[in-house]
């Protein structure tokens, strides 16, 4: 069986990283969410989507292999329409990256304007959530360490942190 290397440098197979537990994420300070993508609109104009869709994969390299750039993880799904949900330590980090000229994301967005710019064959698109302390909760039961939970600390979700409101009311904010 293979083997995965999980947050806390051991090693794990697949069929023992789900946790049967019910388990919270929390973060140490405020954060960022950061959800971006792209749309397949014209699936038979390849030469259009497949370099948008390459650039993805090398940006992700150089912010994984580079954590002072500041992304802390992330999650991805694959379709027509894809969709990548990032968590940041600050929004100044991400809006550093996105303007860094030694980064890989301006090339990429250049390429994209040149070759696809308003043509309407590949959609992209983002959307940013700061989010403060108390501003979240979570819950991951039966789970790997997956989303906030692999890019936070993991704990039980036992007592008060049982339920969203008592998730929400012990990390300072009250439920509305």
């Amino acid at each position: 069986m293979p083997q995965v290397r999980v947050k806390g440098s051991h090693l794990r197979t697949p069929a023992t990283m789900i946790r049967r537990e019910r388990l919270s994420a929390t973060m140490d300070g405020p954060f960022v969410v950061f959800l971006i993508g792209m749309r397949i609109n014209k699936p038979w104009k390849v030469h259009k989507w497949w370099p948008v869709a390459q650039a993805m994969p090398r940006m992700l390299a150089e912010l994984e292999a580079r954590s002072e750039l500041g992304m802390l993880g992330g999650e991805m799904w694959f379709g027509r329409t894809t969709i990548l949900v990032q968590y940041w330590r600050t929004l100044e980090h991400l809006l550093s990256y996105s303007r860094n000229r030694d980064a890989m994301h301006l090339p990429a967005w250049k390429a994209f304007n040149q070759s696809v710019g308003s043509s309407g064959d590949v959609g992209v698109w983002h959307e940013t959530y700061p989010v403060s302390n108390g501003g979240y909760e979570n819950i991951y039961v039966n789970m790997p360490a997956f989303g906030l939970g692999k890019a936070g600390t993991l704990t039980a979700a036992t007592g008060e942190r049982q339920s969203a409101e008592g998730r929400l009311r012990s990390s300072g904010r009250r439920a509305t």
